[in-house]
């Protein structure tokens, strides 16, 4: 059994979640989001508590049942922290010459490349950048789905990947980097 799919999700104050026709929909103050429940996992929602079970007559096999048991209770408890709290993730950019400046949702991105990267964020996301002198360039993305802020964060990242010899690229706020030493001289 999955110990994480047997954990009762409570609800916060302000958050309402319903379940009908295989789909989970939860609304709260920062938004409101929805996902399908695979019909071999059953779904209650009593006295602001959703719980999950396995569905034993369904025709899915054992093993595939206990995986979708904790995923779903994992993916619920993300969209119900995520409509009451929201998600927040910090990048900068390392690297001399480095910059980046949004307009509304659009991000564009000066890497070292010969041409600048632009990147337009779905309308569920904000985000806010801030370029201070002697400071890296600073990136905060805002949104209540955890699953697209963790792609788009993904996706801006793959633009220049932290390096280990000089310590250059766009990171995570606080993330260290291990570092590797170059060349050694010969004897």
């Amino acid at each position: 059994m999955s110990r994480i799919g047997k954990l009762p999700i409570n609800i916060p104050a302000g958050v309402t979640v319903t379940y009908q026709d295989n789909v989970v929909s939860v609304k709260g103050p920062k938004g409101e989001l929805s996902q399908a429940i695979d019909p071999s996992i059953n779904v209650s929602i009593v006295d602001n508590v959703i719980s999950f079970s396995i569905n034993e007559e369904s025709d899915v096999e054992q093993k595939q049942k206990q995986a979708f048991y904790g995923l779903y209770r994992a993916l619920v408890n993300n969209m119900v922290i995520g409509v009451s709290e929201g998600y927040k993730k910090e990048m900068e950019l390392v690297g001399v010459g480095y910059r980046v400046q949004n307009t509304g949702n659009l991000i564009e991105f000066n890497l070292g490349y010969t041409h600048a990267i632009f990147i337009q964020l779905p309308k569920e996301i904000k985000v806010e950048t801030k370029s201070e002198r002697n400071k890296n360039p600073y990136i905060c993305l805002e949104s209540c789905d955890k699953q697209l802020l963790g792609l788009v964060c993904a996706k801006i990242r793959s633009f220049r990947k932290p390096e280990p010899y000089k310590g250059k690229g766009i990171l995570f706020v606080g993330e260290q980097i291990r570092r590797k030493s170059g060349k050694s001289a010969g004897k």
